[in-house]
């Protein structure tokens, strides 16, 4: 306050007056910088404290970034890239039939029809909006190819290129209140789910509405087609009832995590020697496990901090450890708040960060790419997903978390206990969007025989 009295008569009077509230002025401003420098010193980005006997074989946040990031990534992106242009399916992946391209999207058993009734509900005030034109469509479109799904300013998204092909298909009411408004002409579609940057989706479900007549299926499905061919297809597009909603009437949503291995990881290292590249072992772990932990944890080299070098902890684990840890997450309501990135607070009754996992699975697999020197496809691991809904960075933070879990040796029920934990360090660092995919959205019970892993 007093500053800004010998502010005010400086202007006053711009004598020596004006001087000392200068001077003053600049006094509180190195005040303030000083006391800003000191609280960023003070700020001690920690590591979540674990408890457990595993604590001192858990990897680190950069640890977890650094071996999720040291992968044959390029593999995994032209593999989804060769499914979107239709030269792939997930077939070849599992070796299987049981992958399906468009079985659970029947429109006449997963939509519900409204019923008409009398001639009162055709012909009542305001009856012209139930007289629209509802077309569900479902696309695949290739992660790498697009800054996300989310319409964002002056960047490439899916749902962007989506409503500019969808312009030439809005009625005249809204065309023109679109040019009244300088914007450009454009649909608007809604989605079953938004997917991140670098996220693939082969059935993603989205929804557009029309009061035009004349817009036929086959016009929607050739206008997407032709605006970027390789990077996104349509799979189907379906005139169905008004009340459809790609979100609101989902039912479940699967996702697919395919996780490569670096070249020569089958082979057997020991825990002290130096390595740079890690050792994924997909059949015996380090050490024998009592309790899900490691026997020999004390035989291994401590720091000075009273940890293990980055160098000296476990890295080898096996895929079915992570089928185990997944399973126990199977049929339970559970609150994934740990595992989620920046989720806000939900409009829907309930609490925000719950969700209830149908399906978890972990299996090994051989991507159909190029060879490798061996004369091999890429080994992979793949984590698939199917529960009623999913939050931000969910399923990568699972993927990441589920890896540091496996390669400590942790409990079949860590996963569970972190579910406690109130600070979101306790879980890893998301895993690379690369290898995630949305395959596909139902809208009927799920039936677990249709899974992908059994």
């Amino acid at each position: 306050m007093r500053t800004v009295i010998r502010i005010m008569l400086s202007l006053c009077f711009p004598t020596e007056v004006a001087r000392v509230a200068a001077a003053a002025a600049g006094k509180a401003f190195r005040r303030l910088s000083m006391e800003s420098q000191s609280r960023a010193e003070k700020k001690v980005y920690a590591h979540y404290n674990h408890t457990d006997s595993c604590k001192f074989a858990r990897w680190t946040a950069k640890e977890s970034y650094e071996f999720m990031r040291a992968r044959p990534w390029q593999d995994v992106v032209d593999f989804y890239s060769d499914i979107v242009s239709g030269h792939l399916t997930l077939s070849d992946l599992f070796g299987t039939e049981r992958t399906r391209t468009s079985s659970i999207h029947n429109d006449e058993n997963e939509i519900p029809e409204v019923e008409v009734g009398s001639d009162a509900n055709e012909d009542r005030a305001g009856s012209g909006r139930w007289a629209r034109a509802n077309f569900k469509i479902v696309v695949s479109y290739h992660g790498p190819s697009f800054d996300g799904w989310q319409k964002q300013p002056d960047l490439n998204t899916v749902q962007g290129l989506v409503e500019k092909c969808l312009g030439s298909f809005v009625d005249e009411k809204r065309a023109k209140l679109l040019k009244e408004k300088c914007k450009p002409l454009e649909g608007c579609a809604l989605v079953a789910g938004r997917t991140d940057k670098g996220v693939t989706a082969l059935q993603q479900v989205c929804s557009f509405y029309t009061w035009r007549k004349d817009v036929k299926p086959s016009d929607i499905e050739d206008a997407i087609n032709s605006a970027a061919p390789g990077k996104i297809r349509v799979i189907s597009v379906s005139q169905v009832s008004r009340v459809f909603h790609p979100n609101f009437s989902a039912k479940w949503r699967r996702y697919l995590y395919i996780f490569p291995l670096n070249d020569g990881e089958n082979r057997e290292q020991s825990i002290d020697s130096e390595v740079e590249v890690e050792n994924f072992h997909t059949s015996n772990n380090v050490g024998k496990q009592s309790n899900g932990c490691y026997e020999n944890i004390e035989n291994l080299l401590i720091n000075d901090e009273g940890g293990f070098g980055s160098h000296e902890k476990p890295r080898n684990f096996t895929i079915c450890r992570v089928n185990l840890l997944l399973q126990r997450l199977e049929g339970k309501l559970l609150s994934y708040k740990t595992f989620a990135r920046d989720t806000k607070a939900s409009r829907n009754i309930g609490p925000p960060t719950e969700c209830f996992i149908y399906h978890a699975r972990a299996t090994e697999a051989i991507l159909p790419c190029p060879v490798n020197d061996h004369g091999e496809g890429r080994k992979v691991m793949c984590v698939e997903l199917v529960a009623n809904r999913f939050l931000r960075k969910m399923v990568r933070v699972l993927v990441a978390t589920l890896v540091r879990e496996a390669a400590a040796g942790a409990d079949e029920d860590a996963l569970l206990k972190l579910m406690d934990a109130t600070c979101r360090r306790a879980t890893a660092p998301p895993a690379p969007p690369e290898g995630l995919c949305l395959v596909d959205v139902g809208y009927t019970n799920f039936d677990p025989q249709n899974s992908l892993i059994p």
